[in-house]
């Protein structure tokens, strides 16, 4: 019997610093984001605490412990030292999806924080469940799923959400806020260094804790730190009873994991690419089972395999950096570490990272596709606008109702099966200014309606028009099931929506018989 092979990945080296400061600084960043905007939805610190954060770490702790040993078991398969582990932690681009397209509207829904957790739970843990059918799908998707439709999508939800929150919340405190910001911006944006190649953008996070500090504005607390390690019994069955709630949010979750675990297949081939050969079958198995292990003990938010992994590689990288830093972010949330940062970091601080991993998304979304799919990408961006909208009216609505004593005018089901308000409140908004017509058709199932206009738009500028037909005829599909343009799932044989949707399916095949004869498109078109 052939001997079994050993790993023979050095057990430290020099580039495992960088990789140590990479996934546990960014990974800090996100954890300041989640919190930051947990405590904005009023849930407490028992639940954002001594649930969200230690289940987020454990998803965390088992994503950095099985990237190490796949590196490991790489190394020894290769029978070379130079295998690099795969990068990996909160995906940022689902996390804000999660945050802004499900526990925001399930807050303003049901204005219990102990109920909306337990939704955010289940989605989060049928997230995981999307990413680990990307073992299966995932190559089929990335086919057949335009690439401008997905990243314009995800770049819109950052636009709106991230990047408009980041820069209210720095002049919401202008003397904090600006400072900081433009410090930042100089690293982000413009590329300076300070000496011995430190960032501004680092400069700006801890200058800026610390100018926070000096000017009152936050100070240091231990008297939270403890052990939270979050009881599964209790979990699991929040998680159970929030099945119940999240149902309509599907269209969310859905899309993104879809995202996501294309994101990773991208991540993993390009680790391919720069000679770590993975099976990217198993890295989007690993992603989904540890996003359900994290759901399973509280956390909301999914995992993913990130960026980097040639970068990691050319600094000599190895597995310690993994596994340590999962490690330390794990127990960093079961022992209540984290809750240092809900009082030293100032919101400013908070701003600006919203407002940077915005700009990434946008930005991404337009490098990573060709130059004549920028239409698409626009877009895609447009409905998160309505859900945007939505959210802001709702809540402005409410506020006025209680003020009032009643509720009577808070946004309910119609009987189109559009959520919305009443005749009588629509055309009143509309009637003073408001941009609301159409507003909440396209609120519901956003994300799925600009992956779809996304979608036909680039079948169309590749002159692929029954493709096209087929993403109409999808969407036709979705919305007299309920998935968009209304409220919850269910069958609408009169959707007008459906009707208009069926009309573009047959315009778009029957001119697809004409290409090249009747209907002829023009030879180096350029819309711009």
């Amino acid at each position: 019997m052939e001997a079994k092979k050993k790993s023979l990945i050095p057990f430290f080296t020099k580039g495992d610093v960088g990789g140590l400061t990479y996934m546990i600084t960014n990974n800090i960043v996100n954890y300041i984001i989640i919190i930051a905007t947990l405590e904005g939805f009023g849930w407490p610190s028992e639940i954002i605490f001594g649930r969200v954060i230690p289940g987020l770490s454990i998803g965390l702790m088992c994503g950095g412990l099985y990237y190490a040993w796949m590196a490991a078991k790489l190394s020894a398969k290769l029978e070379r030292p130079d295998v690099t582990a795969l990068p990996s932690g909160i995906s940022t681009p689902a996390m804000f999806v999660i945050l802004f397209g499900v526990i925001s509207p399930i807050h303003y829904a049901i204005g219990d924080p102990e109920t909306e957790w337990g939704a955010a739970m289940a989605a989060c843990f049928i997230g995981g469940f999307v990413e680990f059918l990307g073992g299966f799908i995932g190559p089929w998707v990335k086919k057949h799923l335009p690439r401008a439709a997905l990243l314009g999508t995800v770049a819109g939800i950052g636009f709106i959400w991230m990047a408009t929150q980041g820069v209210f919340d720095v002049f919401g405190d202008p003397v904090v806020g600006l400072p900081i910001l433009a410090v930042a911006m100089l690293g982000l944006f413009a590329g300076y260094l300070f000496p011995k190649k430190i960032s501004p953008f680092m400069v700006a996070i801890v200058g800026g804790i610390v100018y926070a500090i000096c000017l009152g504005r936050t100070s240091f607390d231990f008297t939270q730190v403890g052990f939270y390690f979050p009881n599964p019994v209790n979990t699991i069955q929040s998680l159970i009873n929030g099945f119940a709630y999240v149902a309509p949010y599907l269209t969310v979750v859905i899309p993104v994991e879809i995202y996501n675990f294309i994101e990773t297949m991208d991540n993993v081939e390009s680790a391919n690419a720069a000679g770590d050969p993975y099976n990217v079958r198993e890295a989007q198995f690993a992603d989904g089972i540890c996003t359900m292990i994290s759901s399973l003990f509280g956390g909301v938010v999914p995992n993913t395999v990130w960026l980097g992994h040639p970068g990691l590689k050319k600094t000599n990288a190895g597995a310690a950096y993994s596994w340590i830093s999962g490690v330390v972010l794990g127990l960093a949330g079961i022992f209540g570490l984290f809750t240092v940062l809900d009082d030293l970091v100032p919101p400013a601080v908070v701003a600006i990272t919203f407002l940077w991993c915005a700009v990434i998304m946008v930005a991404q979304a337009f490098k990573e596709c060709k130059p004549k799919h920028y239409a698409a990408i626009a877009i895609a961006m447009v409905p998160s606008i309505a859900d945007y909208l939505f959210t802001q009216v709702e809540a402005a609505i409410a506020t006025g109702s209680m003020a009032e004593g009643g509720w009577g005018i808070w946004s309910e089901a119609l009987d189109t099966g559009i959520k919305g308000f009443s005749p009588e409140i629509s055309e009143m908004l509309i009637a003073n200014g408001a941009m609301w017509n159409g507003v909440p058709a396209v609120k519901a199932g956003a994300i799925i309606i600009g992956i779809l206009l996304g979608s036909m738009c680039v079948f169309m500028i590749e002159r692929k028009l029954r493709s096209a037909s087929l993403i109409a005829l999808a969407g036709a599909v979705l919305s007299f099931f309920g998935f968009i343009h209304h409220a919850a799932l269910g069958i609408y044989l009169t959707s007008p929506f459906m009707i208009g949707w069926l009309i573009v399916a047959a315009v778009l095949f029957i001119l697809s018989f004409g290409e090249g004869k009747w209907f002829k498109a023009q030879d180096d078109f350029e819309y711009v």
